[in-house]
């Protein structure tokens, strides 16, 4: 059997999906028993976008082989990736009491653990991975410090990051990580060490993409700033060239959407009134990534009824699962204006409902979810929808200089990121016009100018009772895995605004484009 997994793995790999799925259907038939048949079979709908027959596959595995882990774990990726949440926990902790003594598998639980932002568990099965390991093994170290740095254990994730270099002075996304958790001083920083490793004539684009962002980075720390833009623009055009995007395309959708959505596809839409009898409600903080999303997050988190579920792709998850197969963004687009909404909300409300505690309002801080800001106020009128503004030279370089995981490809070029961010304002004041009074808009200036008057003004919005330790999300202690890891965990400060002029001539392009389209800066 051995040989025809393999025989099975190879067509895989070279994309002969037909010809698996065929092979698999006979082995099945004559091995039902098999779990691993299960398995790869689940492999192939998930290949071909059959996410629910993915999840069949990955329960007839577990039927087959209830105590085999790794048909445990595909049934946990299989829920995931359908948006069933509901079970997860129970099982990733059952998966982690059998595998006590396994670092390999100890290591596969916690990635999913991340991905339910549960960054605590993550960390306890790195920890345990750790004590197993007669050496320290550098994938063990890495993660841990990622766990950590969501943890706001800042200062030990840096320890943990010096000692990944240190036995593997190649991991450059370890060196990127590491600038990021703190700014840098005159007399501690890791300028020379970067040169050094970029200077490297065997650096291949990768690296050099990671640690060009990390030097910038430490370099503008330092007031360096002409020097921080070089490094900065040689690393994000390394990484734009590496990408297959094309701007356009997403202008075009954005332009659909609103071509759709407008008129009496908004008829009788309206915001209802919360209360906490009226739970549980969503509270969306949406608009461009670097552009006060977290800070807001974090704020309107501490209070006592609310808790924050992070960056989550649950809306969009329920939003596909309406529909069968669609080949093209514009088909999905027209589709959308026929949903049954009420079917598309309860849809979302199931899948979020097993993420938190339980809290009467939850926050969703997707940024990208401006998107769907016309589809959340019709599946989910109890929604509350925060958007965040920010000085548009601001908001675009705080993307430019970010080095994302992944998403947002317009933001490794100047020209990419002027014309997507004002096909981007287009959409907001569309979302304004047709909704009016829907979306509370928040200004990233006004709110650390005036942190008091705005953070009461947005729990005010959110139909929220004053709570002085909204002042206070500084000592939050829930994690966070986002860009601004390390600034959540400080108070609010005004540096950030204007911080563009330090670049004005080398941001000029980007300033044209604006003033070109009437944009006010």
């Amino acid at each position: 059997m051995k040989s025809e997994y393999s025989y099975i793995e190879s067509l895989l790999r070279t994309g002969e999906i037909d010809a698996a799925e065929a092979r698999l259907n006979e082995l099945k038939a004559a091995n039902p028993e098999q779990e691993y048949l299960w398995i790869l079979a689940g492999q192939v709908c998930q290949i071909k976008g059959d996410l629910p027959g993915m999840l069949a596959m990955a329960q007839q595995a577990v039927a087959v082989a209830p105590n085999s882990f790794f048909a445990g774990l595909f049934r946990v990726e299989a829920s995931f990736l359908n948006g069933q949440y509901g079970s997860l926990a129970g099982w990733l902790t059952d998966l982690e009491n059998g595998a006590q003594n396994d670092a390999a598998k100890l290591q596969q639980i916690a990635i999913f653990y991340v991905r339910l932002e549960r960054h605590a568990c993550a960390k306890r099965c790195y920890e345990r991975a750790l004590s197993l390991s007669k050496e320290k093994p550098v994938e063990i170290l890495y993660n841990l410090a990622m766990a950590e740095s969501a943890l706001g254990a800042l200062d030990r994730a840096e320890i943990l990051l010096d000692q990944v270099i240190l036995a593997r002075p190649d991991d450059y996304s370890a060196y990127y990580n590491r600038s990021n958790l703190r700014t840098q001083t005159a007399e501690r920083n890791h300028i020379a060490q970067l040169k050094g490793q970029l200077d490297r004539h065997t650096v291949q684009p990768e690296a050099a993409v990671q640690l060009g962002f990390a030097l910038a980075k430490e370099l503008e720390d330092l007031s360096d700033y002409s020097a921080a833009f070089r490094y900065l623009k040689q690393a994000a055009d390394l990484r734009r060239n590496g990408l297959s995007y094309q701007v356009t395309e997403d202008i075009e959708t954005m332009q659909e959407i609103r071509a759709a959505m407008q008129g009496d596809f908004f008829a009788g839409v309206t915001q209802q009134q919360t209360s906490v009898a009226e739970q549980p409600c969503p509270i969306f903080i949406l608009g461009q990534p670097r552009s006060g999303t977290t800070l807001v997050d974090r704020i309107i988190s501490s209070h006592s009824q609310v808790e924050s579920l992070g960056e989550i792709n649950d809306f969009v998850v329920a939003f596909m699962q309406q529909f069968g197969r669609v080949e093209r963004k514009s088909q999905l687009i027209e589709q959308s204006v026929t949903l049954d909404f009420d079917k598309l909300g309860a849809a979302y409300l199931n899948a979020v409902r097993h993420r938190g505690n339980g809290q009467a309002y939850f926050i969703d801080k997707t940024p990208s979810n401006y998107l769907y800001i016309g589809l959340i106020a019709k599946a989910l009128p109890q929604a509350k929808i925060i958007h965040l503004r920010r000085n548009p030279m601001d908001s675009c370089y705080a993307m430019y200089k970010t080095l994302f995981q992944m998403g947002y490809p317009y933001s490794y070029s100047l020209e990419d990121l002027g014309q997507y961010y004002v096909e981007y304002l287009k959409l907001m004041s569309h979302w304004r016009t047709q909704l009016p009074g829907r979306v509370f808009d928040v200004d990233y200036e006004s709110l650390v100018r005036e942190q008091e008057v705005v953070s009461r003004q947005l729990l005010a919005y959110c139909d929220l009772d004053w709570d002085d330790a909204c002042l206070n999300f500084h000592t939050n202690q829930s994690p966070s895995s986002t860009a601004s890891v390390a600034q959540v965990r400080q108070p609010i400060y005004q540096s950030s605004i204007n911080k563009w002029q330090h670049f004005e001539a080398e941001l000029e392009p980007l300033k044209q484009a604006f003033v070109r389209a009437g944009v006010t800066l």
